[in-house]
């Protein structure tokens, strides 16, 4: 089967690109480059002995998506392609409504208009906003959203049930990440953030490696075990097996639910402290950081309840904490080599 994968050559896509390969699919990949780089492309092909088909494309260009889809028999997508910083979101919101709002937009109308079945979308847990009840399931409505980034998700499978909904032949999921953290077990590709990372880990490797001279943890107030926020982390490994699970069940199951979504994640909170513990800890480093005020649209505590990956997809994370960092530092250092 041909896969097509937005954003393909970023974080969580060059690792379900990798897993999807592994699993004899043939991967077409779309990636402007926004918040990637073309050196990943040769790294998956070293690693699974495979060059995926690849176009330079933003998703917002329909012509461009005309020539993809008139050259390709597309099976299935997975849409990874989005802007993702929360804190760029709350500076700069139209840049995310028209960005994510329209790129997954012309990908529906190209499913429409090309009689493609199946699509797994890159959601996130920002979606719930802060729950109510942890741990957060499924069965949690969602929230108000904290920031323009998190209410482009909701709206988005709000979008994509709607167009199921319309087109009955047509099947999704929405895979709702907690927090994606690590690299390859390889150290060819991992998390890649251009200028300053809006994410925790990179910018704890960063400063590891001395880019950056001093890791912010922002908020030492919020009522949890030490003051931090406490997220979900996942190794992004279990995060790529988990896309190739929810494909191979959009392809293989006779359930007759036309969209549904899950959880992703290990069901444990880690703390900014925990995590800055576990990486110092493993990796036999001191980390140089400094206590700050809350950042605007984060939340205190968030993390999952993965019953329903577990039974329905027959999914769950492998790695630990110490997994995820060992492999995070890993990544960083080899960067020098690309």
């Amino acid at each position: 089967m041909k896969v097509l994968v937005t954003g393909g050559l970023g974080y969580i896509g060059s690792h379900t690109v990798v897993e999807l390969i592994a699993n004899n699919y043939e991967v077409v990949i779309i990636d402007n480059l926004s918040n990637s780089e073309i050196f990943i492309l040769d790294n998956i092909e070293k690693i699974t002995g495979v060059r995926p088909i690849f176009y330079n494309i933003n998703l917002l260009d329909s012509q461009g998506l005309e020539e993809v889809f008139n050259s390709h028999k597309i099976d299935g997508i997975i849409h990874f392609a989005a802007f993702k910083s929360v804190s760029e979101s709350v500076k700069n919101p139209f840049k995310y409504y028209n960005n994510n709002l329209n790129s997954l937009m012309n990908v529906l109308n190209f499913m429409n208009n090309k009689n493609i079945k199946n699509i797994v979308f890159s959601s996130s847990c920002t979606v719930y906003g802060q729950p109510d009840k942890l741990p957060v399931s499924e069965a949690e409505p969602f929230k108000k959203a904290t920031n323009p980034y998190a209410k482009t998700k909701q709206i988005s499978e709000g979008m994509l049930e709607d167009f199921i909904n319309f087109n009955d032949r047509v099947r999704g999921i929405s895979l709702r990440y907690f927090n994606p953290v690590g690299a390859h077990d390889s150290a060819l590709i991992g998390e890649l953030p251009k200028g300053i990372p809006d994410n925790l880990v990179p910018y704890i490797t960063q400063t590891a490696v001395g880019i950056r001279e001093e890791l912010s943890v922002f908020g030492k107030d919020y009522n949890t075990h030490d003051g931090t926020a406490i997220r979900d982390y996942i190794h992004v490994e279990d995060l790529a097996k988990a896309h190739l699970k929810a494909f191979n069940f959009l392809n293989d199951s006779e359930d007759k639910n036309n969209y549904e979504f899950f959880n992703v994640g290990t069901g444990i909170g880690y703390s900014v402290l925990d995590v800055i513990n576990s990486f110092e800890n493993i990796n036999n480093l001191k980390l140089n950081f400094f206590f700050k005020d809350r950042r605007d649209g984060d939340i205190e505590e968030i993390y999952s309840d993965v019953k329903k990956s577990k039974k329905v997809l027959k999914w769950k994370s492998e790695r630990s904490l110490d997994d995820m960092m060992s492999s995070a530092w890993r990544w960083q250092k080899n960067l020098a080599n690309f």
